[in-house]
């Protein structure tokens, strides 16, 4: 009997933590040639542009738009998304509001407003990416106080908790099942422990990020999707309740922690 294939396999599957090892320290390299530099800030100065910008059928800019601190401040607005907002009278996060200035202030359709959030591989940052990185750069520093003030916000926060442990589809997988254990990985991709406040901070405080891989800034909204996409559940739904629900309830659990988005990732 030819040994060699079995051995090479037992091989690989004992050298595997060491490869995983090797690839956070090979990511950590990569990391610290950037320096303070991001490409992500390139992105960033697009978003302030569209800020500023008058557009829209109505030809106005966003600088009205009231994010939670008052018309037109974003500094440290980021740090305090998802909210309670009582002109929409719901909770929303960044991209979910944005969306709504779009179509109260500039006068856009909401199909219009919500039609392309995220770029395709290779493509320049769409206008909701865009206006994500430099609003949540805004709030670099700023510890994350997402509030439960308001029943809807403490409602979000109690659907987000049950859509995170809910298990369904052909894999019977929910979030929790990737991200409520620490020290884990898939494919020597490690995985944060979600439910614990550091898995919570280091996560919630780094998106909107650069993906390296992708070339491209990746908001919250899509980093949730993407995981409801790996479950092989149906595609979540661009700023959904569920969506918002699901941010809202990492928010909450990494209450404290500085902004440092947009962050550098895989």
């Amino acid at each position: 009997m030819n040994w060699k294939p079995a051995l090479a396999v037992v091989a690989m599957v004992i050298s595997l933590p060491l490869l995983a090892q090797n690839d956070d320290n090979i990511f950590a390299q990569y990391r610290a040639m950037f320096g303070d530099d991001n490409p992500a800030e390139l992105v960033e100065m697009q978003g302030e542009e569209l800020w500023k910008t008058a557009r829209g059928p109505r030809h106005v800019a966003l600088t009205a738009c009231d994010l939670g601190l008052g018309a037109g401040v974003v500094a440290g607005a980021y740090a305090r998304l998802p909210r309670y907002f009582q002109d929409a009278d719901r909770v929303q996060d960044l991209e979910a509001r944005l969306a709504y200035c779009m179509v109260k202030l500039q006068g856009f359709k909401p199909e219009e407003a919500v039609a392309k959030p995220y770029s395709e591989q290779g493509q320049p940052a769409t206008d909701m990416e865009a206006l994500a990185a430099w609003i949540a750069g805004q709030s670099r520093g700023v510890p994350v106080a997402v509030p439960q003030t308001h029943p809807k916000e403490k409602a979000a926060f109690e659907l987000g908790r049950q859509l995170f442990n809910y298990r369904a589809g052909p894999y019977d997988f929910s979030c929790a099942t990737c991200h409520s254990q620490s020290d884990r990985r898939i494919r020597l991709q490690a995985l944060p422990n979600l439910t614990a406040a550091k898995g919570a901070r280091s996560a919630f405080a780094t998106w909107p990020g650069y993906r390296i891989s992708q070339g491209a800034v990746r908001t919250m909204q899509w980093r949730v999707g993407d995981c409801v996409r790996q479950q092989r559940f149906p595609q979540l739904v661009f700023t959904s309740d569920a969506a918002i629900a699901l941010i809202t309830y990492m928010g909450v659990l990494a209450a404290g922690e500085p902004m440092a988005a947009p962050g550098l990732k895989r």
